[in-house]
């Protein structure tokens, strides 16, 4: 007796990540669904059971970076805990110190120079980064104006230091990083997670 064997399609998680992936390493104009489709080893007729064009994929693209940098790092510092400057470097350490976050935030950034709806959508994100980021600043500072100047500059910090390609004398890029946050989170440097 033959069992027919079916092909199962390409699930469409499946095509948002290799949709990121490809944004990360190369920009929106590297998000081709032919290119896609050699990627996963399947030919382009199953993306269209899922998308309707590029353009949906991309939306669909951006509402799972969304998702998983914002709602998805929100709610997993809340389940975890810990005093607000815990948390705070908790999100900074999920959003911007991972392999795979990191690099798909700063291709968005870089989009979002070009593309005034996805600069809208970058607002959008950095607006509930920087609220959490008030809201966790906000307990240990009562100062409106040293929360807002606090806040910027620990975003600042975590997004520019990709950016930055200074030496440091005899401290560690790592070394600094660690200090500038103690003074943003007015911590004891004894008081600095490893």
């Amino acid at each position: 007796m033959h069992h027919i064997k079916f092909e199962t399609r390409t699930p469409r998680d499946r095509w948002i990540e290799a949709g990121l992936e490809a944004l990360a390493a190369g920009g929106p104009d590297a998000v081709r669904v032919e290119a896609l489709a050699k990627r996963l080893g399947v030919t382009k007729g199953g993306f269209y059971g899922f998308f309707s064009d590029r353009d949906a994929l991309l939306a669909a693209m951006l509402d799972a970076w969304e998702r998983e940098s914002t709602d998805e790092v929100i709610t997993r510092i809340e389940r975890e805990g810990g005093s607000p400057k815990t948390r705070i470097a908790r999100a900074g350490v999920l959003t911007f110190s991972s392999d795979r976050l990191l690099p798909i935030d700063l291709a968005i950034r870089d989009w979002a120079r070009r593309d005034p709806a996805i600069a809208d959508r970058l607002r959008r994100v950095d607006n509930r980064r920087m609220g959490l980021l008030r809201e966790m600043i906000g307990t240990f500072c009562d100062d409106p104006e040293e929360v807002e100047a606090r806040s910027v500059l620990a975003f600042c910090l975590l997004i520019g230091e990709h950016f930055l390609a200074a030496d440091h004398g005899d401290r560690s890029r790592a070394q600094v990083l660690r200090r500038a946050g103690d003074l943003i989170l007015n911590r004891h440097p004894d008081q600095t997670p490893p």
